[in-house]
């Protein structure tokens, strides 16, 4: 469960949603998770994710404690393209290869880090970044990179 400093009703909405992106197979809208959702409402997750900004040291801090360790456990780093065919005015957004869909799409591209522990079958976000070449000038491996460079760095 993480510990960022919000109420416990919204800790319990960004854990679940966490969980729906993970589990989740094409669509990761806001209103597909809210659309399968009993508790949370599309606008409360919109408020959340528009309001609350967490950086890469303070999502590990609230999830290393929660971490099943095992000698057997692997960093996992992948990249995935968010589809957004008809945005135009969102800056993240640019024409880019999807490999699950085998072609050029328009979208957002996201590259984690995630713990996976096999023996569990569990797994656990350590960092993710947003990636936009054209704002920022850094490449897909370049936030890989980066982000292992944390990881070392706080130890896992």
């Amino acid at each position: 469960m993480m510990s960022i400093n919000l109420s416990e009703k919204r800790q319990l909405l960004l854990a679940d949603y966490c969980q729906f992106l993970l589990a989740g197979i094409q669509n990761f809208t806001q209103t597909h998770f809210a659309d399968h959702s009993d508790n949370y409402s599309h606008d409360q997750l919109n408020r959340l994710l528009n309001t609350q900004r967490i950086p890469a040291r303070e999502r590990w801090r609230s999830v290393r404690n929660d971490i099943e360790f095992d000698e057997d456990g692997y960093l996992l780093f992948d990249d995935t393209v968010i589809s957004k065919p008809y945005a135009k005015e969102i800056q993240p957004v640019r024409r880019q290869w999807s490999g699950s869909e085998k072609r050029v799409i328009q979208g957002i591209g996201l590259v984690t880090c995630v713990y996976v522990n096999p023996k569990t079958h569990r797994y656990w976000i350590i960092d993710y970044r947003i990636y936009d070449y054209d704002r920022e000038g850094k490449t897909k491996l370049q936030h890989l990179e980066d982000m292992l460079r944390v990881v070392l760095n706080n130890g896992l």
